[in-house]
């Protein structure tokens, strides 16, 4: 269970990972440097996370002092909203690995499946006078893949995949791919648990990474006063009463509970810590075994789309874009 097999290359992809999304730059570097040091070797960040320069100068440290190799690391990066068109991967990517102090990373992900307009001073999204987002409708997938599998072929990438796609979006790119989605990460959850595109992926032999496997207790924070989302979204899953009940059997905490349900199931985890004592625990996942009906008890958690915690609708005016994935919670809609 501690590592999966990705398509096509073969190359094993950790089951445990460390998420840095809201983790600012001058705590994520001695946070990367203790999550190597407990064994961490799959670190998840992005163009959006801003704190990719951080997470290069903590695995340089990591080398040169002598505790490991890149080569013992599975490193993660995406493509930024605005960055998502053909003729701006190679500049974005590049300008990752330089930032990364890095000759390549495991795997390279669309992050999203719309995209902005890019403010080129600034590398981040135009909004107009309404606050709505500039949107870039002309979002062509598998243009922007094209590129992504030229890159791979020269050596920048190891991998390639999607983020926050939907079934139809992720055939259109293997219709016309060389090399297919290798991974798909997604909001992944007790409460949302997405199996019918899960069932697509094991299907396609791609790997599915979750992203919030705990319900991202620690966002609600981040969205105070954010357009269009409350913290009320937020759920409790670690307060849940059968997580509890089903820690407690087996002497865990309700996180481990929660992280083992997921990796049980050959999923990808990647929750994100900034404690010691956090990072430790989220790595005790693998030496407990949950019954079946501990297992069934848990799927029965699942909520369906009503679990959704991101829908993105925080960029004022997203859901207009032509590639807007997801149900629209006023219209019930699917954009498949």
């Amino acid at each position: 269970m501690k590592s999966l097999k990705l398509s096509q290359t073969n190359d094993e992809m950790p089951t445990l990972g460390l998420g840095t999304w809201q983790a600012p730059p001058d705590v994520i570097e001695s946070t990367v440097l203790k999550a190597l040091d407990l064994g961490y070797r799959h670190i998840d960040t992005a163009f959006n996370y801003n704190n990719e320069e951080a997470i290069g100068a903590a695995v340089q440290k990591w080398i040169s002092d002598g505790k490991g190799t890149r080569e013992d690391l599975f490193i993660t990066t995406k493509l930024p909203h605005v960055g998502n068109r053909a003729s701006d991967v190679r500049k974005f990517l590049e300008l990752q690995l330089r930032r990364l102090q890095m000759d390549y990373v495991n795997l390279y992900l669309i992050h999203v499946p719309f995209g902005f307009f890019c403010d080129p001073k600034k590398l981040t999204p135009i909004v107009k006078s309404d606050g709505e987002y500039e949107l870039d409708s002309k979002t062509n997938h598998v243009e922007t893949w094209k590129v992504m599998e030229e890159c791979q072929k020269e050596g920048l990438v190891k991998n390639l995949g999607v983020s926050n796609f939907n079934e139809s979006q992720i055939r259109n790119i293997m219709q016309s791919a060389t090399l297919a989605p290798q991974v798909l990460q997604i909001e992944l959850h007790a409460y949302f648990q997405q199996r019918e595109l899960r069932d697509f992926c094991t299907e396609n032999n791609i790997v599915v990474t979750a992203y919030a496997p705990l319900g991202s207790p620690g966002a609600k924070d981040h969205f105070v006063n954010k357009y269009n989302y409350s913290p009320d979204v937020f759920p409790d899953l670690l307060g849940l009463p059968i997580v509890k009940e089903v820690a407690d059997n087996h002497g865990k905490t309700p996180a481990q509970v929660l992280l083992h349900f997921l990796v049980k199931q050959q999923i990808v985890v990647i929750p994100k810590s900034t404690s010691e004592h956090r990072l430790k625990e989220n790595m005790q996942i693998y030496d407990f075994e949950m019954t079946d009906d501990e297992m069934n008890r848990l799927k029965k958690l699942d909520k369906g789309e009503k679990g959704r915690i991101f829908n993105f609708l925080f960029w004022k005016g997203v859901e207009k874009h032509p590639e807007y994935p997801f149900k629209l919670p006023h219209t019930g809609d699917l954009k498949e």
